[in-house]
């Protein structure tokens, strides 16, 4: 007798206005990919996501849940049973309901609100945040491959962020700039830390100038996130054709609503 055996692949997709799996033809779609809350204790708030089937002839089974979360010193997304951070804030949310199904082409709205405990006080933790996930509970057949079957299930997220009512201005503090190299790759990394109480996205740009022959040279530019308290480090590749010889380079933090800009310098030798 031959058993046939079969196994589940659950691929996470998170983060993402349109989140797509084209092995199975299936998948979600959850937005926006950012939800932001501005309430004190004793405050609820009331946002709409909408969560979107873009299959045409599969209707999925959906669950809601729910993960703490955090960045890495490098940026990675790295997620915590709720309740386990001391900025997780998935005690405070509540949906209307926690399963539902989409049939092909249908999509969604739903509310989250967020009510924060009027007795809560923490001076130490400015900011707080969840990640919601949105989980295909009906695993579709498939083959991989290699021409096994399998299961394919999609799981996608958001991330929900809440801060004081009052407006809080970001602020970055850039804390060190160097060059490493390996057998294979060389690059700039720049250290810098979110010192202000509130989360701080934007942009680094690198420009690379030769000291001997005036030639400038632009790195792709980086988009960063981070969260109240983190220390990051942003690695930047030097090309593999730069000219050897002696460089400045010039890397610039453009933040926040205001474009605020913090800039460093780096002297180094590429040989």
């Amino acid at each position: 007798m031959n058993i046939m055996k079969m196994r589940t692949v659950f691929a996470t997709l998170s983060l993402t206005l349109l989140t797509l799996l084209a092995m199975g033809q299936t998948g979600i779609t959850i937005g926006p990919p950012r939800v932001y809350f501005a309430i004190n204790p004793g405050q609820s708030q009331t946002e709409r996501i909408i969560v979107s089937n873009p299959s045409p002839d599969y209707t999925l089974e959906l669950g809601v849940s729910f993960e703490a979360w955090k960045y890495s010193a490098t940026g990675d997304n790295l997620t915590f049973a709720p309740g386990t951070l001391p900025t997780s804030c998935v005690s405070w949310v509540t949906l209307p309901e926690a399963f539902f199904s989409l049939k092909p082409g249908e999509s969604k709205e739903l509310d989250i609100q967020m009510s924060i405990p009027a007795d809560y006080r923490n001076d130490t933790v400015p900011v707080h945040t969840a990640m919601l996930y949105v989980t295909q509970l009906n695993p579709r057949d498939g083959v991989d491959k290699d021409g096994a079957n399998i299961q394919i299930a999609v799981r996608t997220g958001i991330k929900l962020y809440q801060r004081p009512a009052n407006r809080q201005v970001p602020d970055i503090e850039i804390t060190n700039f160097t060059m490493q190299t390996d057998s294979t790759n060389s690059w700039l990394t720049l250290h810098f830390d979110n010192v202000g109480k509130i989360w701080a996205d934007g942009s680094i740009s690198v420009e690379l100038l030769d000291q001997s022959k005036g030639t400038k040279y632009e790195l792709s530019p980086a988009a960063f996130f981070s969260m109240p308290g983190d220390q990051r480090q942003q690695h930047l590749l030097l090309p593999k054709d730069l000219e050897k010889g002696s460089y400045m380079a010039t890397a610039i933090i453009n933040y926040g609503d205001a474009a605020s800009v913090k800039i460093a310098e780096l002297d180094f030798r590429y040989d």
